[in-house]
This record gives structure tokens, C-alpha cells and sequence, in this order.
């Protein structure tokens, strides 16, 4: 799968459709994920951890992607995260029932049609004012 299909996949299976069983199918054993909202993670079940909790948090949780560029080794993606924030607490903050939504980038190491390492940066202080709102 080229770097292009694998990050569309990767947002529209695991992340909006939450099927965590395309994780093998996506990324290596050992991948490496920086996720905008939590510590480094190695391999596949700490990166199906994270999903779930942001999953969690954020009802009808959507990524849209705005820009997609393509290597061959690899892609970068400017997104847009939103969901409701009607699960558990984010941020340190209790549910709000508040429809959030923060722009971000992604850039993805990619080999063997698998990626091997995500680092996701997002506006955090957007965010953070939204759920403070």
C-alpha cells in the first residue's frame, strides 16, 4: 500500500470507523506513535490504547484531512480533528458536552506498506480553550 492510501485508510478505518483490528493491516509491530495528546507509544496495543481513550472521549470523532502529501517514504497531513466531547474527561477536563474541533499535522514514516512512525502535533491551546469555554 503506498503512504497515500495507508494514512487515508489509516484515518478512515481506525480512527472514524474505530476498527482497531486494522491496526495490523496499517502499521508495523513496533511502531513508534507522538500523539498531540499523550506521551510516546511503542507498538501496536499502546497505539489501540490511545484510540480508545481519545474514542472515549470524543463521541463522533472525525479527522478530516485537508492537505495530504505524499513521499516514497512516507506522507504529511494537515487534518481536522472534532468530536463531542460527551465521554470521559480530556485534558484533565470532565465531559462538556461540547462540540470541539482543532486543526493539527501528521507526518508519517512509512516501509514495507506499513507505517513505522506517526508524530501528530496539534493546537492544543485551541483545544484547551474550547473544553475551558
Amino acid at each position: 500500500m503506498t503512504p497515500y492510501a495507508l494514512v487515508r485508510a489509516f484515518y478512515a478505518d481506525i480512527w472514524e470507523a474505530g476498527r482497531l483490528d486494522r491496526i495490523a493491516a496499517l502499521m508495523a509491530v513496533d511502531v513508534t506513535f507522538r500523539g498531540s495528546l499523550g506521551p510516546t507509544l511503542r507498538g501496536r496495543d499502546a497505539f489501540a490504547g490511545y484510540v480508545q481513550q481519545v474514542r472515549g472521549a470524543l463521541g463522533s470523532y472525525r479527522c478530516e484531512i485537508l492537505t495530504l502529501l505524499e513521499s516514497q517514504s512516507g506522507a504529511a497531513a494537515r487534518m481536522r480533528f472534532s468530536g463531542l466531547h460527551t465521554g470521559a474527561p480530556l485534558l484533565g477536563v470532565q465531559p462538556t458536552g461540547r462540540r470541539v474541533c482543532w486543526e493539527g499535522a501528521a507526518f508519517f514514516d512509512c516501509a514495507g506498506g506499513l507505517i513505522r512512525d506517526l508524530w501528530v502535533l496539534g493546537d492544543l491551546d485551541g483545544l484547551r480553550e474550547q473544553l475551558a469555554a
